[in-house]
C-alpha cells in the first residue's frame, strides 16, 4: 500500500464525494484523512489515502475526474501517520470590509507567532464582514499580541480564542447596559430631561474612564436628580434606543440555550423593562429610592459598582451550575473591568480604553450581533432561523424598535 494526497478540484455538485469513495472502495484503497471545502460554487476535496500497490484506483480516479469535469491530481506522502496533537486557537476577523492587505497583516502576525493557518471559514457578508481562521501550533500570547498589534494598524478587530470544548460550552452571556445593550448612558437622557445634563455628563465621562470612583458617581449623579417625577423615567423608557443587533444577538443566543443577563450600574427601573422585553434570564441594577411619585436623589440599595458585577457573574455561574469558563461577559466601562476579567470570555464592545487594555477581546463595530461570530456562529444560520420562524408563523422582532 501506498499513501497517496488526492487533490481534487472544479465545479462543485450534489454527488462527487459520494462518486470519489465508490471508485476508492471499488479499489481497495484505505481513507486516512479528508477535507473538503466549497467557495461559491467550486470544490476543494483533498483526500490522504493508502492505495494497493500496482493497482488501477489512480487511473480510475483520473477516469472520474475527467468523466465529471474534475481536475485530479497527487502527491505521494511519505509518512500518513497521524501528526501529535498541537495547541489550536480561533481566530476572528471582523471588520465593515476586509482587505487583503488586512488579511495578509493578520496572517503574517500568526507566522509570527509560530501558528499554521488550517482552515479558513466566512462567518457573514453583513451587517460585517467576518472569518473564523483555524489556527493550530504557535504560542497564544505572542499571537495575540502580534493580530491585536496588527489590527491597531487597521479597520477590523481580531480576536484570538483557544480551541477545545470550552469554546462550543458557553451558557451564560452577561451585557453591560448603558453603551452596550443599549446605545445610550440612560442618566444623562435623564439629567437632560431635568436640566442638569452637563453637570451629570462630565461626572458620567469622568467614570467611565476611570478617574472617578464608580460608588461616588452615581451617588453624586442621583442627587442631581432630586425631585424629579418618576413620570419621567416612563418618558425617558421611551427614548432608549436598542444598539443595533440586540434584538438578533439575544434571539440567537436564547435559540442555542443560552442564558442572557443584564448586570448594569444603571437603574433597575430600566433593567427590569429591558430584561422583560427582550426576554432575558436576570437583570440587576440600581434601585432608585422613590417616595410619593418623585426621586429623593438617594438610593434605595446599594449600587451595583464594579465589585457587585463580578460578584453576580460568579453567583449567576454557580446559579447555573457552570464554570466561569462558559461566561462570556460583555461591557465598554471601567465599571465592567472586573466582570469581563471573571468571565471565562471577556468582549470590550466599543470600549473605552481602559477596559480594551484588560478585555480577552475587543469588538468596535457598532452591532451587538457580530458578536456571535466570536462564538463561531454563522450569519446565514440565524437568518435560516429565523425564516423557519416567520414559516412557522412565529414572528420575528424587527431591530430598531425601542425595547421599553
Amino acid at each position: 500500500m501506498s499513501a497517496m494526497l488526492v487533490r481534487v478540484t472544479g465545479r462543485d455538485r450534489p454527488g462527487i464525494t459520494a462518486g470519489l469513495m465508490a471508485v476508492l472502495a471499488a479499489g481497495g484503497a484505505e481513507l486516512y484523512d479528508v477535507e473538503q471545502v466549497a467557495v461559491r460554487g467550486r470544490l476543494t476535496l483533498g483526500l490522504l489515502v493508502a492505495v494497493p500497490d500496482g493497482g488501477d484506483v489512480l487511473k480510475e480516479l483520473l477516469y472520474y475526474g475527467w468523466e465529471n469535469g474534475l481536475h485530479v491530481d497527487f502527491e505521494v506522502v511519505e509518512d500518513a501517520s497521524p501528526a501529535p496533537p498541537r495547541r489550536r486557537f480561533a481566530v476572528t476577523v471582523i471588520g465593515h470590509r476586509v482587505t487583503p492587505s488586512d488579511f495578509g497583516a493578520v496572517a503574517e502576525a500568526i507566522a509570527a507567532g509560530g501558528g499554521n493557518i488550517d482552515r479558513i471559514v466566512r462567518l457573514s457578508r453583513y451587517p460585517v464582514v467576518s472569518y473564523e481562521l483555524a489556527v493550530s501550533g504557535g504560542d497564544a500570547d505572542v499571537i495575540r499580541r502580534a493580530v491585536m498589534a496588527a489590527a491597531a494598524e487597521r479597520d477590523v478587530d481580531v480576536a484570538v480564542q483557544a480551541e477545545g470544548l470550552l469554546r462550543r460550552a458557553t451558557r451564560l452571556v452577561v451585557l453591560d447596559m448603558d453603551s452596550t445593550l443599549v446605545q445610550d448612558e440612560i442618566v444623562d437622557l435623564i439629567a437632560e430631561e431635568v436640566g442638569v445634563g452637563d453637570r451629570v455628563k462630565e461626572i458620567t465621562a469622568r467614570a467611565m474612564a476611570g478617574e472617578l470612583d464608580f460608588d461616588e458617581a452615581i451617588r453624586e449623579r442621583v442627587s442631581l436628580l432630586e425631585g424629579t417625577p418618576v413620570e419621567v423615567l416612563e418618558v425617558i423608557a421611551r427614548r432608549v434606543r436598542l444598539t443595533p443587533g440586540a434584538r438578533t444577538f439575544v434571539r440567537a443566543l436564547k435559540r442555542m440555550g443560552m442564558k442572557v443577563a443584564v448586570v448594569s450600574g444603571g437603574f433597575t427601573f430600566f433593567t427590569e423593562r429591558i430584561r422583560d422585553q427582550l426576554g432575558l434570564d436576570h437583570a440587576f441594577g440600581t434601585p432608585l429610592e422613590v417616595v410619593d411619585g418623585v426621586l429623593t436623589g438617594r438610593l434605595a440599595g446599594p449600587p451595583v459598582d464594579r465589585a457587585a458585577k463580578a460578584e453576580i457573574v460568579r453567583r449567576l455561574a454557580q446559579q447555573e451550575g457552570i464554570t466561569l469558563a462558559q461566561v462570556m461577559a460583555v461591557g465598554d466601562g471601567a465599571n465592567d473591568v472586573d466582570m469581563l476579567a471573571t468571565a471565562g470570555l471577556g468582549v470590550a464592545f466599543n470600549a473605552k480604553p481602559v477596559v480594551r487594555e484588560v478585555a480577552d477581546t475587543a469588538v468596535s463595530v457598532p452591532y451587538l450581533d457580530a458578536l456571535l461570530f466570536l462564538l463561531g456562529v454563522r450569519r446565514e444560520d440565524v437568518e435560516l432561523a429565523d425564516a423557519e420562524e416567520e414559516a412557522a408563523g412565529e414572528p420575528v422582532p424587527v431591530e430598531g424598535l425601542p425595547p421599553i
